[in-house]
């Protein structure tokens, strides 16, 4: 190990163990202003997310809004999520007086904004109750607090709870049926049952949750049925101790005193495993503090302190950081242990919310920062194939779906591949899997949205991208899946090649510079010729404005980005698509087309026109750049994006955090490096700090650090040296700095430095066959 290594190392931990780091991590950041953060209490991965339910006549993704009426606090949420809200089940509501009718409207507002930190969150209702709640991975605790004086204190346990979705497509959850019983201990009370439901943003069929809930203190109780799952008549209300059926249902449960506790587990399997679940991760007697406390230390010790720094003069900084390593491992959800479906050794992981959205920034981090947990992730991948015959592009409540584009998940595999994920993974039923995405057909699962073909799994698209060599408007989508289903083929090629299988290498390196035929040379926008473009089922060319998409939907010929953003989508055929833009000097004119109009004299305004930040398709553009000789626009133009966009406030991302890819951005944008996705490539950016220490794990670091940029605009990488030596590419290998760890000694300055003179970074689909 070199003795800088082992000085990051010590520095590590000495950081960690002299900072709390949970300081910096602000629960609330991106949960207001379209970002769908979850504010809850939550482990990391952890299949637990307890937190508010609140109502505004808008779907709540992550349950919380910040306006509007509490209707329940519950179990299961995700963040981050769009397309419609999923989960929200297992719930609890605290409610005063008599209840005559407890499916009526039980909602109520908050009387002072929500209190949310790591490990707590607290609710305050107008009419004085209030709620505090913490968590395990796969238990919850619910502490109550009533007014005096106030009539009875009861708490509504509604089997029937979802999150309501208002969007319509077939995407909102039903509650399907459930059960519960309820048996009077020596001291408190235990409920037990379950609870069906389908639907949610991946068109989820029937999926069912236990729960085991426990109060600590003494009750009366009432089961209650509804008379349909639609409408809030009352069928019975009485003391039977048990009630099954497929209307609503539920228990309500009356205290003689002020004080409640709460203990409830929640699980896939069955009632008695939930039962396991909170009667060994939150014993009774154990207190919420001591719960804070445990994911305080879960947070720090698993996450957190894989990034230390000395430089903490900016606080903004640190709580972006902190924030962000944070949001991005909320989910996926490890659910090993938890599959209903099968029976395996090998681990699960579910609620993967997009590979579209992740495989870009997402899972490349995931793998540096979380390197066990990452290989697990992608051995659940490849089991999912086993047994389901797909991978997912995406997952949630057991089931697959949706897949917005190509089957990126092979771009996720050969990330991982190239990158020496080795361990337990079966490579050989890895490419395979990737086969039945690049050969089979998934059936139709005709999704309203695109009846055209699979929006379930797999490549819809397959038998134009095979027999014609690129994708008609047969197909919903078409130019957007053309360029994704090119790179997915490049994974493929990647892992062939490192299989030794060369006849499969050539065959979907020759497939993967299939987006060619998608470029109509003679589209035309801002004086440039040459976009990517729709072609007919005859295969003539599409008439195409670069810069509208029209509906920019499932239906569309582009998802959710311009034609102009998607022209810069090649990445593993760089220098093609730079030839197809004109050369070197038109690709830049290009990139700053993109950008242009954003930047005030004072630099306090940054709004760009082209450019959305909010737009996954844009992720990489602005460090394009690097690939003709301009590192110091990819500075200029990065920095900015993340210094505009992004703050450390309920309001502070550019859009929908997606899972934490809108975070996992920003992570690479303070690392100062980019990935390149199924490549070994990390393009060079500028870092915010004057050192930062990455544990790779292995007793391996990464050490990054930066002088002269003290200044505010010293941005601009004067000198590079790697690993000691002197630098003068705009990228770097994994294997320079990530395999076995490494230093990046940056020196910055204000002004642009003509350093990056060595060769371009690589363009592997280019060569010749």
């Amino acid at each position: 190990m070199r003795p800088s290594l082992r000085i990051g190392l010590a520095l590590t931990a000495s950081l960690s163990q002299a900072q709390d780091l949970t300081q910096y991590v602000l629960t609330d950041t991106g949960d207001t202003g379209g970002g769908n953060t979850f504010p809850g209490v939550s482990l990391p991965l952890g299949m637990v997310k307890l937190g508010p339910d609140l109502y505004t006549g808008s779907d709540s993704y992550s349950g919380y809004q910040a306006d509007g009426d509490f209707i329940g606090f519950s179990m299961l949420h995700e963040s981050g999520t769009g397309g419609a809200p999923k989960y929200g089940v297992v719930s609890q509501m605290p409610v005063l007086g008599d209840i005559e009718n407890p499916l009526s409207d039980q909602s109520i507002n908050r009387s002072v904004a929500d209190e949310t930190r790591l490990g707590y969150y607290k609710s305050s209702l107008v009419n004085g109750i209030t709620v505090e709640l913490g968590a395990t991975g796969r238990a919850g605790m619910f502490q109550y607090v009533f007014p005096e004086d106030s009539g009875a204190s009861n708490v509504i346990v509604d089997v029937s709870h979802v999150l309501p979705s208002y969007r319509g497509q077939g995407l909102g959850q039903s509650y399907l049926g459930g059960n519960i019983s309820v048996t009077t201990l020596e001291t408190g009370v235990r409920y037990v049952g379950s609870g069906s439901y389908d639907n949610g943003w991946n068109r989820a069929p029937e999926w069912t949750v236990y729960f085991c809930g426990n109060f600590e203190q003494n009750a009366t109780f009432r089961t209650f049925l509804g008379a349909d799952a639609e409408n809030d008549t009352l069928v019975d209300y009485s003391d039977a101790t048990s009630q099954a059926s497929e209307v609503r249902l539920g228990a309500v449960f009356t205290f003689n005193t002020t004080e409640v506790t709460s203990r409830v587990g929640v699980s896939f399997i069955s009632a008695d495993q939930a039962c396991h679940n909170v009667d060994t991760e939150i014993p009774a007697g154990t207190s919420r503090e001591t719960l804070e406390d445990d994911v305080k230390t879960a947070w720090t010790d698993q996450v957190l302190s894989k990034v230390t720094t000395t430089d903490t003069s900016n606080t903004t900084k640190l709580q972006l950081l902190y924030s962000s390593l944070y949001h991005l491992l909320l989910i996926p959800t490890n659910k090993t242990g938890e599959n209903p479906l099968w029976t395996s050794s090998e681990p699960y992981y579910d609620d993967i919310f997009t590979f579209w959205d992740l495989f870009r920034s997402g899972t490349p981090l995931l793998h540096i920062l979380q390197p066990v947990a990452y290989e697990e992730f992608i051995r659940s991948l490849i089991d999912i194939w086993r047994f389901e015959g797909f991978m997912p592009d995406a997952r949630s409540s057991f089931f697959n779906g949706a897949t917005q584009g190509g089957s990126n998940v092979d771009n996720v595999l050969a990330d991982a591949y190239v990158k020496g994920v080795r361990g337990a993974v079966n490579w050989t039923d890895g490419f395979s899997a990737m086969l039945t995405d690049a050969e089979t057909v998934p059936p139709n699962n005709n999704d309203s949205r695109d009846t055209s073909s699979s929006t379930k799994e797999g490549r819809g698209a397959l038998p134009d991208w095979i027999d014609l060599g690129y994708i008609t408007t047969k197909y919903g989508r078409s130019v957007s899946r053309a360029i994704e289903y090119a790179g997915n083929d490049f994974g493929l090629y990647q892992v062939a090649s490192g299989l030794g299988l060369d006849s499969e290498a050539e065959k979907y390196l020759n497939r993967s510079r299939q987006w060619r035929n998608q470029w109509n040379p003679d589209l035309t926008a801002l004086n440039f010729t040459g976009f990517l473009g729709p072609r007919d089922e005859d295969g003539a060319w599409v008439d195409q404005d670069p810069l509208s998409c029209g509906g920019c939907y499932w239906g569309d010929d582009y998802y959710e980005a311009l034609p102009m953003e998607y022209s810069f989508n090649a990445h593993h055929d760089m220098a093609t698509l730079i030839d197809y833009s004109g050369g070197s000097d038109a690709f830049i004119a290009r990139l700053e087309a993109m950008f242009e109009g954003g930047l005030s004299d004072s630099n306090s305004q940054f709004n760009y026109t082209l450019f959305n930040p909010g737009n996954e398709p844009s992720f990489t553009t602005p460090y394009l750049y690097n690939f003709v000789g301009r590192q110091d626009l990819s500075v200029k133009h990065s920095r900015f994006v993340a210094d505009s966009y992004y703050s450390p406030t309920p309001a502070g991302l550019p859009g929908n955090s997606d899972a934490g890819a809108m975070e996992s951005w920003l992570l690479w944008n303070i690392i100062g490096l980019y990935p390149i996705t199924g490549q070994t490539t990390f393009l060079i950016g500028s870092p915010w700090f004057a050192d930062l220490t990455i544990d790779l794990g292995g007793g391996k670091s990464l050490v990054v650090t930066a002088t002269g940029g003290d200044d505010e605009g010293a941005i601009y990488v004067q000198s590079l040296q790697v690993n000691g030596a002197a630098w003068d590419k705009a990228w770097v290998a994994w294997e320079d700095v990530f395999a076995d760890g490494g230093t990046l000694d940056f020196v910055l300055g204000s002004e642009p430095a003509d350093w990056a003179t060595g060769e371009a970074p690589p363009s592997p689909a280019t060569k010749t066959s």
